[in-house]
């Protein structure tokens, strides 16, 4: 499911300031320009909070947060004098932008309509104020032409770019959990009642009901949810008595506590854990994303430049303790530069009533 832009609570953005000691001083207003990526940071929790608080109260208002590459501070973008001022009361950045969400919500609603395309990709990047499209080598010179015609109409709301590579959801036959002849990775374990489970891609529990550690090995969890198309994300319950410590693999003896969940920022850093590429990391580049795999779209989810290949799907994207997104597919990797897009795992925990642990 998309993640809506215009949804309203009574949430005040000081308050929410307040409770996080946030300061009330006023931030000059960040320059376009710094919104070009150089180094990554991440989110401090405050920024997790405040950027979930942006959306909740300004709604339409605002064209969506990033994390500013040169401070590490949120931005947060306002279309008009009343957004701005709250924005600015709780001490945030604030940058006034041409576009709201609901004309960026509207060119997205015309690529939907008028240029479905395998292999195109689109989402917000509040950076630039635009959707931002990426094409894949798959997508014909006609269909190109035919992106283009539509991009033009809606003006400087949209940029398109091409990326090597084919769009694809990441699974391969053969490793880390395996179902139904093929290999996929977990996300992160999850926890509801005091039974253990752990989520991963959705057209991987697609594939299979039943889940193993090694090829041909025992069963050691029992699909209890799959979402996909549309979403992709599924659930799956151990039921081989085992209880797996709340951890991501680093694959280099170590591994990674993660003790909370957020949505990603653009910006922000974060990294990825799968079984065929190991650790990659990454800079978030776009939310709200629509993925047009060849067997139907996903919608609401997160691109990132992290590397990935077949059978990092369902693997973990996360930035230091916070869980983010399950891993759900590429156009592949350039170099130390890739396109791994992850389904945000708020709405899997939500969706299966599950908390990180």
């Amino acid at each position: 499911m998309r993640r809506n832009s215009r949804a309203r609570l009574s949430l005040s953005l000081l308050l929410v300031a307040g409770a996080l000691g946030l300061g009330a001083t006023p931030a000059a207003a960040a320059d376009v320009h710094s919104a070009a990526p150089t180094t990554a940071a991440i989110p401090s929790a405050s920024a997790y909070a405040l950027d979930a608080a942006v959306e909740r109260t300004l709604g339409a208002d605002t064209a969506g947060t990033y994390l500013d590459s040169r401070t590490g501070k949120l931005v947060v973008t306002v279309t008009t004098d009343r957004a701005e001022e709250q924005a600015r009361a709780t001490g945030a950045t604030v940058r006034r932008v041409a576009r709201s969400a609901a004309q960026l919500d509207a060119a997205m609603r015309t690529l939907e309509a008028e240029a479905k395309i395998t292999g195109t990709s689109w989402g917000i990047d509040p950076r630039t104020n635009q959707v931002a499209v990426e094409a894949d080598s798959s997508v014909s010179a006609r269909d190109m032409a035919r992106l283009e015609a539509v991009a033009k109409r809606l003006g400087g709301a949209v940029s398109i770019s091409r990326v090597p590579g084919v769009f694809d959801r990441e699974v391969l036959g053969g490793g880390a959990i395996y179902g139904g002849g093929s290999r996929c990775s977990a996300a992160f374990n999850v926890t509801k009642g005091g039974a253990r489970y752990f989520v991963t891609a959705g057209h991987c529990t697609n594939i299979s009901a039943n889940w193993s550690a090694t090829s041909g090995g025992p069963v050691i969890g029992v699909r209890e949810g799959t979402s996909f198309p549309t979403n992709d994300y599924g659930i799956v319950r151990y039921t081989d008595g085992s209880s797996p410590a709340g951890t991501v693999d680093l694959y280099n003896g170590s591994t990674q506590d993660i003790t909370s969940a957020a949505n990603a920022v653009v910006g922000q850093a974060i990294r990825k854990s799968g079984s065929t590429t190991k650790v990659t990391s990454g800079t978030v580049t776009a939310v709200n994303v629509t993925v047009n795999y060849s067997d139907g779209p996903v919608y609401g989810m997160v691109r990132t430049t992290a590397c990935s290949a077949g059978g990092d799907s369902g693997g973990a994207h996360f930035a230091g303790t916070v869980a983010l997104g399950i891993h759900s597919g590429s156009s592949g990797c350039s170099g130390t530069s890739g396109s791994a897009i992850h389904q945000p795992v708020v709405e899997a925990l939500s969706a299966y009533g599950v908390s990180v642990y």
